[in-house]
């Protein structure tokens, strides 16, 4: 089956019109919609999954992708500190954005399997929502070590109360209060239309992409391997993680493209009051100039591949 399905092609519809710099344009105000309409359907679905389990049944393998998840921007830091040379505040800022995920991603990734008839465990969203804090937090200690006016509590706002989080939170709770049956009626707002919604979205992410692609050519070729190197190596850390929890073919797919992912919208809002010495021409270009497009086109369809390799555990 080809990895081209009509909401990557539309992704690559909006890119090819940024390149011949056509006038094509979506408006800001209907930007803001979509964005708003998918965060909010990913929460509701989660929640309605989630509703299907007992939280005590999910502590153990939330903490375990959480706590392998933060190794990522550890990991991520002295690659750029050492290899690529950045100074402090970039490599923390840019180690942020790799370690958190990115919302759309996952999306497109969910929407892979579905048009794949491949099934994944329902709570992924809840490790999506969790794995957006702790590399932010970890982000900012590793650029600002040793300081000492570090604004933590605009930081921690910025993070728990930005409009991803509230969101996809918010949907969570109600998903997972209503349950499928109190949600029933929202179905074809939510679900029945996420699907042109995502494809709307990603026209204007071909566009973003194809204004921001030549950043990180200016800053040189090791930050453009990093952005596609980086991924790899993240989503082989997911599938060992979701291997060894017993996940699904579908589950071991989607979380290695949540560690693979790279956040263009929580963490550039965080370092900017965190970080605001990085240049985050560096950070947003890698992530959503290289990564985005690297995953939406090549990393989604690899990581199920490699995931469909994998031996039950056990075997």
């Amino acid at each position: 089956m080809s990895v081209f399905e009509p909401v990557i092609l539309f992704f690559v519809l909006g890119a090819l019109a940024g390149f011949v710099r056509s006038d094509l344009k979506i408006p800001g105000v209907l930007y803001e919609s979509l964005s708003i309409f998918l965060l909010l359907a990913i929460g509701l679905k989660g929640g309605v999954e989630l509703a299907r389990y007992s939280l005590p049944e999910l502590a153990v393998p939330a903490l375990v992708v959480v706590g392998v998840g933060a190794l990522i921007p550890l990991v991520a830091y002295p690659v750029l500190r050492r290899l690529g040379r950045l100074g402090r505040a970039d490599a923390g800022s840019i180690a942020a954005h790799y370690g958190s995920v990115s919302v759309v991603t996952f999306a497109v990734g969910a929407a892979y399997l579905a048009r794949l008839g491949e099934v994944a465990e329902g709570y992924m969203v809840v490790f999506l929502v969790l794995l957006e804090f702790p590399a932010l937090v970890i982000g900012v200690l590793l650029a600002r070590r040793g300081e000492s006016n570090t604004p933590w509590k605009q930081v921690l706002h910025e993070v728990f109360a930005g409009k991803s989080i509230i969101l996809l939170v918010g949907g969570l709770v109600i998903g997972w209060v209503a349950g499928a049956g109190g949600i029933a009626p929202l179905d074809r707002l939510f679900f029945d239309l996420f699907k042109g919604v995502l494809a709307f979205f990603l026209l204007e992410m071909g566009l973003v992409v194809a204004r921001r692609f030549g950043e990180p050519r200016r800053a040189g070729i090791f930050l453009i391997a990093f952005a596609v190197f980086m991924p790899l190596l993240a989503a082989g850390l997911g599938l060992l993680t979701g291997w060894w929890l017993g996940l699904s073919v579908g589950g071991l797919t989607l979380l290695a493209t949540l560690y693979a992912s790279a956040s263009y919208i929580a963490a550039p809002a965080a370092m900017r009051i965190a970080v605001p010495q990085a240049n985050p021409a560096l950070s947003i270009g890698a992530a959503l100039g290289i990564t985005f497009p690297f995953n939406l086109i090549v990393g989604i369809p690899l990581y199920h591949r490699l995931a469909q390799s994998l031996p039950p555990l056990g075997v």
